[in-house]
């Protein structure tokens, strides 16, 4: 019958792998949205993305598979406990750079609105259009600050002024969707401790059975 800790273990690998999973499909689907036609049902997601660590979390879910790679040998052979806990130290390096990656966009949340600024002032006239017409606004603070694109939803002055600027629906879009980012990844965090903490009882429990296992020689040699 195999060992409900091995099947434990075996489980968390699995949900550890299926992080990388999600990491590798974050940064592939990125850049692929990053590569369409700019529209406006996709010009906001893709400045943000933009700005987000894609190559540092592609980075990682290699890390991720490699490190998943390492666990194998723990079922060849039964009794090693190397194997575990250098796949045990190499989790430890996956959690805490998805951490990383995970703080960073939090961190970006808290300064919101000095960063659309600076980014909106980055964007050349037609991306600003787009920005206007999805969310139905003119100029970033105001119509005036900085002044805004003339388009199909600013077409004049008094329309402009009367719409206001960008910064709020643009501050509240980016909040929601770096939101959802890093919490996933604080979520795939949590599987990785999930994982780590299986790991160490492998370890600890393959170390017990060693030391009973040289009891048991001391026992019979004694004999």
């Amino acid at each position: 019958m195999v060992n409900k800790i091995i099947l434990t273990f075996i489980g968390t690998n699995f949900l550890f792998l299926v992080g990388g999973a999600l990491l590798i499909a974050f940064a592939v689907v990125s850049r692929n949205d990053m590569e369409q036609r700019t529209t406006t049902s996709n010009v906001a997601n893709n400045l943000l993305l933009s700005k987000s660590p894609i190559t540092a979390t592609l980075i990682n879910a290699i890390f991720v598979f490699a490190t998943f790679l390492t666990a194998l040998p723990a079922f060849i052979l039964p009794l090693n406990r190397l194997f575990l806990k250098l796949h045990g130290w190499l989790v430890v390096m996956c959690a805490t750079f998805t951490m990383i990656i995970g703080l960073i966009l939090w961190f970006d949340t808290l300064k919101t609105k000095a960063n659309l600024k600076t980014l909106w002032g980055e964007q050349p006239a037609i991306d600003q259009s787009l920005l206007q017409m999805k969310f139905d606004c003119c100029g970033y603070a105001n119509s005036t600050s900085p002044p805004f694109i003339q388009d199909s939803t600013c077409t004049a002055d008094l329309v402009a002024a009367t719409k206001g600027g960008c910064m709020t629906p643009f501050t509240n879009f980016s909040n929601r969707f770096l939101d959802l980012i890093f919490t996933a990844a604080f979520g795939i965090v949590g599987l990785d401790v999930i994982h780590l903490l299986s790991t160490v009882v492998v370890i600890k429990n393959r170390q017990e059975l060693e030391r009973y296992r040289h009891i048991d020689e001391k026992i019979n040699n004694g004999i």
